[in-house]
């Protein structure tokens, strides 16, 4: 077998702190939805509960491109959980609609980041092609 790259030994170890710096990151998050409003947090308990369900391997979530259609019906059903507890209160027009789908899209978001960060460091790549 032929290497083009020649790496000494003390490189082909995967860097001990960024897994360290991961379980920060994580920390942090956690620190930050903390101060979510409570219907904010409501609403970010279902979206991760709806992550939960499709995050396994070769799952839509991490296709290249996902689906816009996939990310609706996402949308929708945790609407349909949520709306019953937010009937009392008044949300202006499409209001919750935004709020979930921001919350949603940026769970995705840091699911994918941190699958791609681990992947990498499990492989030994050093950068995505």
């Amino acid at each position: 077998m032929y290497y083009d790259k020649f790496y000494p030994f003390y490189m082909t170890y995967a860097n001990p702190m960024l897994l360290s710096g991961e379980r920060m990151q994580e920390k942090e998050f956690e620190m930050m939805k903390s101060y979510y409003p409570e219907t904010a947090r409501r609403i970010q308990e279902k979206v991760e509960e709806e992550c939960d369900r499709l995050d396994y391997e070769g799952s839509r979530l991490y296709d290249e491109y996902p689906d816009k259609f996939m990310l609706y019906q996402m949308c929708r059903r945790i609407r349909e959980e949520v709306e019953p507890e937010m009937s009392v209160q008044e949300l202006p027009g499409r209001f919750l609609d935004d709020l979930i789908q921001v919350l949603l899209f940026q769970e995705i978001s840091r699911r994918r980041c941190r699958r791609h960060r681990c992947r990498d460091f499990y492989t030994g790549r050093r950068g995505r092609l």
